[in-house]
């Protein structure tokens, strides 16, 4: 076997132009493949990122049966030690409690509903980088008595930067809330539904204007590796126990993760194209191939050489023109997909300022995940191998004295 080896090796170099010819098919179908998943993978790792932003966090926890029914009786009480076990988890990042209600806001004669969240200003930075979005004024400070508004909702009610909002609201248990506050910021969101409704303000200046002292709606979790997010959702709620209640951000945003998924299944058909076309190469490369040695074949079988030992040795050279191929493939294709994500595809122009519109950053990264290699190193590798049996057919149809003609 080990002869035969040899034999093959020697085989594979004795037509240099064709075998570089065979491997460059494989070479370029490996980095086709790792890219095209690369850039799929990174794209909607990069959406995720930039739609967990907005506010909701990765992950979020309630009182059980809050997302239900979300109103301020169903919220808790701040508690350091339910803070510390969720802190304690291997994967949580950071931690922000919210106090989420609505009110209804007003300036001069101009009205309108909004969301009001109280929130621990660093805490909240830390969770969904809320100070980067703020375009005028000054950012919340721990007890501060203003309050930062969403655009649209600052637009809508004709306010700026140092005027009053006035806000009348369903307090906790049932009680009248009441009160008028400066406006000491103008936030930006991505999201247009967001940022024509959202109010923030401190959350001890939520917790007195709702009489809910001590109490919040959610803590709003970041992870470290977002690829274990029901990992850690499970993890926290099992050091949670039953009171509360664990929500992903799937849960929280339930169209976004179809969307998601509906692009993915799109890029599935993408993919089979891809690799429809790379069947098509490796096996062009093979066909010419064997056109090019029929001749050689029916020789070698003609002077006494078995069918079945000429198709072992055709195998093993196409089994390492292939191997060969995938292997430099993957090896050429890892730095061409960290300089792609370091460097990412930008839009510009109009297809740029949608996506900026909706809060979405305009560019295509890649994703450095070392399974992506892997596997579709493998898919080309699996492709090359069945191709490669095609040439076994071949000699195993082979009849000699047809071969030889000229």
């Amino acid at each position: 076997m080990k002869w035969l080896a040899k034999l093959a090796w020697k085989n594979i170099w004795r037509n240099r132009n064709r075998t570089i010819i065979t491997m460059a098919s494989v070479f370029f179908a490996v980095i086709l493949s790792v890219l095209a998943n690369s850039l799929q993978t990174g794209t909607f790792d990069n959406l995720v990122k930039n739609v967990v932003s907005f506010y909701t966090g990765y992950l979020q926890v309630h009182k059980a049966g809050y997302w239900n029914e979300q109103i301020l009786d169903n919220s808790f009480e701040v508690s350091a030690s339910t803070k510390q076990k969720i802190l304690s988890q291997q994967n949580i990042r950071a931690v922000a409690a919210r106090l989420e209600s609505f009110a209804l806001a007003s300036s001069a004669d101009v009205t309108k509903g909004c969301l009001v969240a109280g929130i621990d200003a660093e805490e909240e930075n830390n969770v969904t980088g809320l100070k980067q979005k703020l375009i005028a004024g000054s950012y919340l400070q721990a007890a501060d008595a203003g309050v930062l508004l969403a655009q649209g909702l600052a637009d809508r009610l004709q306010l700026k930067v140092n005027d009053t909002i006035v806000l009348i609201a369903k307090g906790y248990h049932g009680a009248t809330a009441a009160g008028k506050y400066a406006v000491k910021g103008i936030l930006k969101f991505g999201s247009p539904d967001l940022n024509d409704k959202a109010l923030l303000m401190a959350l001890v200046t939520a917790q007195d204007f709702y009489g809910a002292p001590g109490m919040v709606t959610s803590y709003v979790l970041s992870l470290n590796e977002t690829k274990s997010l029901q990992a850690t959702a499970t993890t926290v709620q099992q050091a949670l126990g039953s009171n509360y209640e664990i929500m992903t951000w799937e849960q929280l945003m339930p169209d976004i993760k179809q969307h998601i998924k509906a692009d993915a299944d799109s890029m599935r058909y993408v993919l089979g194209v891809l690799y429809m076309l790379i069947c098509f190469g490796v096996f062009s490369t093979l066909l010419m191939m064997m056109v090019e040695r029929k001749y050689e074949m029916g020789m070698l079988v003609a002077i006494g050489m078995h069918k079945r030992l000429m198709m072992l040795l055709l195998l093993i050279e196409s089994l390492l023109t292939v191997l060969a191929g995938c292997v430099l493939g993957i090896l050429t294709s890892v730095p061409i997909v960290y300089i792609m994500q370091k460097y990412p595809i930008r839009l510009s122009g109009e297809s740029a300022k949608a996506y900026e519109r909706f809060g979405f950053e305009a560019i295509f990264p890649t994703s450095t995940d070392a399974s992506i290699f892997i596997s579709q190193g493998l898919i080309v590798l699996v492709i090359g191998s069945v191709l490669s049996l095609y040439p076994v057919y071949k000699v195993f149809r082979l009849h000699p004295v047809t071969a030889m003609k000229r």
